[in-house]
């Protein structure tokens, strides 16, 4: 796809801008070539609905946050696995202790947390505690 289409869907965000970044850091990775194998077939219609599934997921845990759900419990936990299972779908296999792995990066790497906080303050540290949650439930 070309990078005129991925700008249409993602607006601003531009993946290429982390490529070298992404392949040194996980480029030796079976989760990392199982992604690019997959992308690589992606249209813009797949990314659209890709971001329109994101975007529900995103919208249901700020609803718990605005509700005030403790990200310890089974909504909030079931709003991850659901993001937990996209990437799955999406991307590469995802255990949940992986998806605890990625979480804690949501809050450990600024840009991650930008992202999440733009959607709703305090976002990045809540999908972190729920990830880190949802990895130790059972089932």
């Amino acid at each position: 796809m070309s990078k005129e289409d991925l700008s249409g869907v993602f607006g601003d965000f531009d993946a290429s801008e982390y490529e070298d970044e992404v392949r040194e850091r996980w480029g030796e990775t079976d989760a990392y070539k199982e992604s690019m194998r997959r992308t690589a077939l992606y249209t813009k219609g797949d990314w659209e609905r890709f971001k329109a599934e994101a975007a529900e997921i995103n919208a249901e845990i700020v609803a718990l946050m605005q509700e005030g759900v403790p990200a310890e419990d089974p909504r909030a936990m079931d709003a991850v696995e659901r993001a937990r299972l996209q990437i799955e779908e999406w991307f590469y296999p995802c255990s949940r202790e992986m998806h605890a792995n990625l979480g804690m990066m949501y809050v450990a790497d600024p840009r991650f947390t930008a992202t999440y906080e733009k959607i709703h303050p305090g976002m990045a540290q809540y999908v972190c505690d729920a990830t880190q949650a949802n990895a130790k439930r059972d089932g």
